[in-house]
């Protein structure tokens, strides 16, 4: 075959190949919960650049008894960054340019994906941008990755007409779960683990329960008082209380388009040696005159207990309230 006759069709080749990847539906993110992909030249990754990403993303989750990373982070070359990497549901990629640029674009190579592209020219204008944006960042990369969550366990799901009918609300729960306990006002689901379990309560209080002034001390003792009433340890006199050594995190959300208390934290078993990490919402459902509350609690000594916990916010987020 004549060589530049040959050349031709090579060139023709690679420019369809280019186009045709260009203009496809972009692929399903097949990703590990709680992954980012960053890419990044090793020199701004070993560097200030590389420690700023590391501080903010991998930073320890709070409310868990060790110290777990908020995302794992994959490290690739820019060079790289063709095939295995363009799946991820989450990419932050930075690099030097000769103008400041911050962008999330949804689904760019992969579906679903938030992919960030940052870059400066120079390693403090970087810095300056990560700084700024991180915190957006990292609620556009937790929601996404509630809604993989969801969406996982979707494929098989507890029948929740027991919690409908009881409570007026929907949850997205999955079928491991079965029901432990329901009494008038309180029900606990729980799912067996290797070693342990992960557990979902739910009840509600009176309207003027948690008072905003007071709120973390009401909380505590509202928590308290469901333990010693409803949930015990195998050995005579124990139950469930707030670890006291450790002061938990409060913060204000919404859920189901209602003012929300989040409270994290650890829980202990009284007289016992058992203990974990618990995430508890108390959403003001003024339509209903009450609070009702979602609490996700874990026992797993020898497991790392993130994507456990993320699992039972994932279902506690799933919430709606009937009208």
């Amino acid at each position: 075959m004549n060589k530049t006759l040959f050349l031709w069709l090579f060139v023709a080749c690679i420019a369809s190949s280019c186009s045709f990847k260009k203009d496809k539906f972009p692929d399903a993110s097949s990703a590990a919960i709680n992954t980012i992909a960053v890419i990044i030249d090793d020199q701004l990754w070993n560097g200030e650049v590389g420690d700023s990403i590391r501080n903010k993303f991998a930073s320890p989750v709070l409310g868990l008894p060790q110290e777990e990373p908020l995302f794992n982070i994959n490290q690739y070359p820019v060079k790289l960054f063709e095939g295995f990497s363009t799946d991820a549901r989450n990419i932050i990629i930075v690099k030097k340019d000769n103008e400041n640029k911050f962008e999330i674009k949804e689904n760019e190579f992969a579906s679903p994906q938030n992919a960030v592209h940052i870059s400066g020219r120079s390693t403090a204008e970087i810095l300056e941008i990560l700084e700024e944006n991180a915190p957006e960042i990292i609620q556009k990369m937790r929601a996404i990755e509630i809604t993989q969550s969801q969406k996982i366990f979707k494929d098989s799901l507890l029948d929740t007409k027991k919690i409908q009918k009881k409570f007026n609300i929907d949850l997205l729960i999955p079928s491991k779960y079965e029901y432990v306990m329901r009494r008038k006002n309180f029900i606990w689901l729980k799912s067996e683990i290797t070693s342990g379990n992960t557990s979902v309560i739910i009840y509600q209080i009176p309207w003027s329960g948690i008072r905003p002034n007071n709120a973390v001390n009401n909380i505590v003792k509202i928590r308290d008082s469901i333990g010693r009433k409803y949930i015990h340890g195998s050995a005579y006199n124990t139950r469930m209380v707030t670890e006291e050594a450790y002061s938990p995190y409060f913060s204000k959300t919404t859920l189901a388009g209602r003012k929300t208390y989040e409270t994290k934290g650890t829980w202990q078993m009284k007289n016992d040696f058992m203990s974990g990490p618990f995430i508890n919402y108390a959403i003001f459902d003024k339509e209903h005159k009450r609070i009702l509350v979602l609490e996700g609690f874990c026992y797993a000594p020898s497991k790392e207990k993130r994507d456990l916990m993320f699992e039972l916010e994932s279902i506690i987020k799933s919430i709606q309230i009937k009208k």
